[in-house]
């Protein structure tokens, strides 16, 4: 997986591409734990994210937690793979997908 990271005053975008799924979730997470103090909010970009896996949605439920005292967190591009997944596990209902 690639993750490119933008900051824009205090918002922090990371464009994830490839696959979020147990082998590659540690990496965003890492990267969440060396971002986050600096940005009020936080958008993934998943136009190029293929796939997510239960791995990549407890980092998913991390962020959203993390961001919720802040600015908030939102999710935008989402593929229909990934939409169904997040559909039948409740994410749907819980982040804020664009």
């Amino acid at each position: 997986m690639k993750i490119e990271r933008q900051l824009s005053g205090d918002t922090l975008t990371l464009s994830l591409e490839g696959r979020l799924d147990t082998m590659t979730s540690p990496e965003l997470e890492k990267e969440l734990n060396a971002s986050l103090d600096s940005a009020q909010s936080l958008i993934l970009d998943f136009s190029k994210l293929d796939y997510i896996s239960s791995a990549g949605l407890r980092v998913l439920l991390y962020a959203h937690k993390a961001m919720s005292g802040k600015g908030g967190m939102k999710v935008t591009n989402v593929n229909e793979i990934v939409q169904e997944v997040f559909e039948v596990t409740g994410f749907a209902d819980v982040l804020t997908v664009e």
